[in-house]
């Protein structure tokens, strides 16, 4: 049920405040762990703000509107409206949520993997950067407006697994539109910012030291971020170790190479006993004729154990989300960053409310719902979600001991409050938690 709170419980460095719909989100203060989950109906966009200020971007997709889909009601339309850019509507979302310390300049950057909802796809009529260099879409749109300090993704510096990313794009693509100019046109976004000052790094599975708080650490020890996955490499839930997923490939032979969502980054994200994860479009469902090994969501949980939030892998897609994961992770609120009409997948929808696979509350919150899946599904949708539209925020507090669920609206640009559900207690998760480093 949707929850009102007002109070003046002061928790160490954070002094709890009214949020009242109707109204802007109040600021985040030190102490809070906020976790935006921004809609713009063309593909995956975060912001994560940490305890001390530090702030992280994971994905700012934007698919191409030259996409045939993207003109029939399987899409969800551009939210608010189509008078600006899906990127740009990212970059208004951040300037209102960001904290005042550090409102200008995103610490992080994270692409989970190169599909233009993750990271944007080049299309002619995108605006040009002001150097002419390259255009501004997705994430090269948002950092040429937000400079992004370190940007995190699956290939640098060589980008040749599993195949010659530079040279061969256009040719395994994965039939996506314009493929080779799009990554064309982010390798000339990341020459540009690297001379201007950006780091960059390829993400190193089984570390939680390579992603940090960088204002006040020391005040937060029970703050950190967990790599999961990256690549073939999957982090083995022991110390920082991890074991390759996929056996060696055959660079000449296309038929051994993982596909691209299969290669997607994870993470998890903790404070105190706080746990949530996500996973880009990492598939856990193997069909008739699939490589068993498209399935790297089993490793995954196994590697995790229980959270408190879980992201949907791959938008709650068909191939993902599988069984193991569910009763593994047996998270308490479960998020679908949403745009199609795949999205849940009716079988996944079956499998996160479950019951028989885990018992206890679970809420679901989607940042779009589709006609076409009310009309296929059926009342599921209505008794399964809490909320089906709208930008989703995680207010994590008490040192991770609460959280709530938040819900702005997302038909309007200056995003007031639509609902509040909580609070949430938090669940400790031991194999997490209690690990060394």
């Amino acid at each position: 049920m949707s929850f009102f709170f007002a109070g003046i419980l002061i928790y160490k460095y954070v002094m709890v405040q009214t949020i009242i719909v109707g109204e802007p989100l109040p600021a985040w203060q030190k102490g809070y762990l906020d976790l935006h989950h921004i809609n713009t109906g063309r593909g995956s966009a975060a912001y994560f703000v940490f305890p001390d200020g530090t702030t992280m971007l994971l994905d700012a997709g934007e698919l191409s509107p030259l996409d045939a889909r993207t003109f029939t009601k399987r899409n969800a339309p551009i939210t608010p409206d189509s008078s600006k850019k899906p990127f740009e509507w990212i970059v208004n979302y951040i300037k209102q949520v960001a904290p005042s310390v550090n409102n200008k300049i995103i610490d992080y950057g994270l692409i989970t993997h190169f599909h233009d909802d993750h990271f944007g796809a080049w299309y002619p009529q995108a605006p040009l950067s002001s150097s002419g260099k390259f255009l501004l879409t997705g994430i090269t749109g948002v950092t040429d407006q937000l400079p992004v300090r370190m940007l995190i993704d699956r290939g640098y510096p060589d980008y040749n697994y599993p195949y010659d990313m530079k040279r061969l794009s256009g040719k395994y693509g994965g039939g996506e539109i314009e493929f080779r100019k799009t990554m064309q046109n982010y390798f000339a976004f990341i020459h540009e910012k690297q001379q201007q000052g950006m780091k960059m790094a390829m993400l190193k599975a089984g570390s939680r030291r390579q992603i940090g708080l960088l204002k006040d650490p020391e005040a937060f020890p029970s703050f950190f971020v967990q790599n999961v996955k990256a690549n073939q490499w999957i982090w083995t839930g022991k110390d920082s170790t991890t074991v390759p997923h996929f056996p060696v490939i055959d660079t000449a032979n296309s038929r051994t190479w993982p596909d691209e969502n299969s290669l997607s980054l994870a993470l998890t994200i903790n404070y105190g006993p706080f746990t949530y994860y996500t996973g880009g479009d990492n598939p856990g469902n193997v069909f008739p004729g699939d490589d068993p090994l498209r399935d790297v969501e089993t490793s995954i949980a196994k590697a995790i154990g229980e959270v408190d939030i879980a992201t949907m892998d791959h938008h709650g897609n068909r191939d993902a989300v599988n069984e193991y994961m569910v009763k593994t992770l047996r998270p308490t609120v479960w998020i679908g960053q949403t745009w199609s009409s795949d999205h849940p997948g009716h079988e996944v929808l079956l499998r996160t409310v479950n019951q028989h696979i885990y018992s206890g509350q679970r809420d679901l919150f989607a940042t779009n719902t589709l006609e076409a899946n009310k009309l296929v599904i059926g009342s599921l949708i209505d008794r399964a979600y809490k909320s089906q539209q709208g930008h989703i925020v995680v207010r994590v507090r008490d040192g991770g001991k609460k959280y709530y669920v938040i819900i702005l609206d997302d038909s309007r640009p200056d995003i007031p409050v639509k609902a509040v559900f909580g609070p949430y207690t938090s669940k400790a998760n031991k194999n997490l938690h209690f690990q060394n480093q």
